[in-house]
């Protein structure tokens, strides 16, 4: 079993995914208070890298995800098109 590094920044600790073909921290972060919801980049259409990890909001200790996009286009593409289930 493989024990995940966790990476700390100021204002979130990040578990990247496995899933992860970049895992890279890119310019624009979104944070989705939805720990449990698969987030499923791949298909989003996206021109730049991208990246998600698992993420704790050192602000208010509020568990969800953050999606992380190179692109500022691809993140209001994202943001356009997310739906919480």
């Amino acid at each position: 079993m493989a024990t995940a590094q966790s990476i700390t920044t100021d204002h979130y600790k990040l578990f990247p995914s496995p899933r992860n073909r970049h895992r890279t921290i890119f310019i624009y972060e979104v944070f989705l208070p939805y720990p449990y919801m698969l987030i499923d980049l791949e298909s989003a259409r996206l021109k730049g890298k991208y990246s998600l990890f698992a993420a704790c909001r050192l602000a208010d200790m509020k568990m969800g995800q953050l999606a992380t996009f190179e692109l500022l286009e691809d993140e209001a593409r994202f943001m356009a098109d997310f739906i919480p289930d």
